[in-house]
């Protein structure tokens, strides 16, 4: 089960203006995120077994597989929301754009920036305005804007995650008076607000109705030039649907999780290299 906590702290650092008067901007667009022989225990429970997965910038990538697998582990483990839980710890490399976000001298936070979370249930901030949950990251980062700068920035967040049209004419409404699908775009607007070279998604469409989880992966299709999104999905169709690869998890009796196979999506569901690939995509299991 996902944990519902979207905005943690993050490392305040001074803004790069984007130099169209739009607000700040961070990084420098969309990175390759990889793993290198990634490890994970609960306490004296392992849970992932050397999991290397190389998740290239402007594309999707779906990790696929059983519950109890590892790939929501797997998932915080990429932006290092794993050493949340006490009993929590990991051995191996997370690299963005080559870079291991778990250096000594990384702050933690500021990966958690870089690489931003949408999780399973949408949590905007109920009471607080459309509006204000959409700047909300950058008051938690300390970043200072003019006014101008923030309502670009809530348009064209807003834009970005389908939800502009929606709502422009009620921006200081509740977000909590959303619809579930609608609060769930304002979350991805939110997470982009501080300009994320990765977007991780846990599942965001489970707790949503088809046409809602229609507009959700239409967002995820038009983001896609704009951040590097990895998405935990049980939806095979949705897999095949929204990810350019596909990563599949399996954890077989109590063992723990490992990839199984990885590699283009079409492929993944059309020619699986393993036996147990082709049962999982065509639903013969799991």
């Amino acid at each position: 089960m996902s944990e519902n906590t979207d905005l943690v702290d993050t490392a305040v650092q001074p803004p790069v203006e984007d130099g169209r008067g739009g607000g700040p901007r961070f990084g420098d667009g969309p990175a390759t995120l990889r793993a290198d022989a990634v490890s994970a225990w609960f306490g004296d429970h392992k849970v992932l077994d050397r999991v290397s997965l190389t998740m290239p910038a402007r594309q999707v990538t779906a990790l696929i597989g059983p519950s109890g697998c590892g790939k929501s582990t797997f998932l915080r483990i990429l932006n290092r929301m794993h050493e949340l839980i006490g009993s929590a710890s990991l051995a191996g490399r997370v690299l963005l754009d080559e870079v291991d976000i778990y250096d000594r001298g990384r702050r933690i936070t500021h990966a958690r920036r870089e690489i931003g979370m949408v999780f399973q249930k949408p949590n905007p901030f109920p009471a607080m305005s459309i509006y204000d949950n959409v700047v909300a990251g950058l008051r938690l980062n300390a970043i200072r804007t003019g006014r101008e700068g923030k309502d670009d920035l809530v348009e064209e967040c807003l834009t970005k995650a389908g939800l502009w049209k929606e709502v422009r004419d009620r921006l200081r409404q509740p977000g909590g008076a959303l619809s579930g699908g609608q609060q769930q775009r304002l979350c991805i607007a939110r997470s982009l607000a501080v300009r994320p070279r990765v977007l991780l998604m846990d599942e965001p469409c489970s707790a949503l109705d088809p046409t809602s989880t229609r507009r959700i992966e239409e967002t995820i299709h038009d983001l896609r030039d704009e951040v590097t999104i990895v998405i935990v999905t049980h939806n095979m169709q949705q897999a095949a649907r929204v990810s350019d690869n596909c990563a599949f998890f399996l954890a077989a009796h109590g063992t723990p999780g490992v990839i199984v196979e990885h590699g283009g999506t079409h492929a993944m569901f059309n020619s699986p290299q393993d036996e147990r690939t082709s049962d999982y995509v065509n639903g013969r299991f799991g």
